[in-house]
């Protein structure tokens, strides 16, 4: 699996799910299943079956959260002379004039709508490694996007 990007905080949530999913959710997904059980016939029954598959979810789900905590690494200091993983880069739109601010996170953290994108996204390549007063372009499905990178900060 390849290394997952976490910030300190990030690490700690998905702890937190992790904790969550192990301790509520599987017992409450195995109480199911055996309720299910005492509707008799297996072959048929379909709240069992719904149950199981549940299961399956959650486990994969948890199996997932542990190979991520596994394989992370938390960003602890941010080396703003460039941008990193665990950075804010403030860009101006050249086109448009506009200016946005992200924070550069892995995959696991990513919320775009809030301003958090991944090191894996198409803006989160294209300005990894890049200092201030560089030029990006960013290819998009409606054309390219010129950003210029204003400011690195944690």
């Amino acid at each position: 699996m390849e290394p997952v990007y976490l910030t300190k905080e990030g690490k700690k949530q998905l702890e937190e799910k992790l904790d969550y999913y192990k301790t509520v959710k599987r017992p409450e997904v195995i109480k199911r299943i055996g309720l299910a059980r005492e509707f008799g016939d297996l072959s048929e029954n379909s709240e069992y079956d719904a149950a199981k598959e549940e299961q399956a979810r959650i486990e994969g789900e948890i199996s997932e959260m542990e190979d991520k905590l596994h394989n992370c690494i938390v960003i602890h200091k941010v080396d703003t002379s460039k941008v990193n993983v665990g950075c804010k880069v403030e860009l101006q739109n050249n086109t448009m004039g506009q200016t946005v601010t992200y924070k550069i996170v892995g995959s696991t953290e990513s919320d775009p709508l809030n301003g958090f994108i991944s090191n894996e996204s198409p803006v989160g390549k294209a300005v990894l490694g890049k200092v201030v007063g560089d030029d990006v372009v960013v290819a998009t499905p409606n054309g390219d996007i010129h950003f210029t990178i204003k400011k690195i900060s944690e």
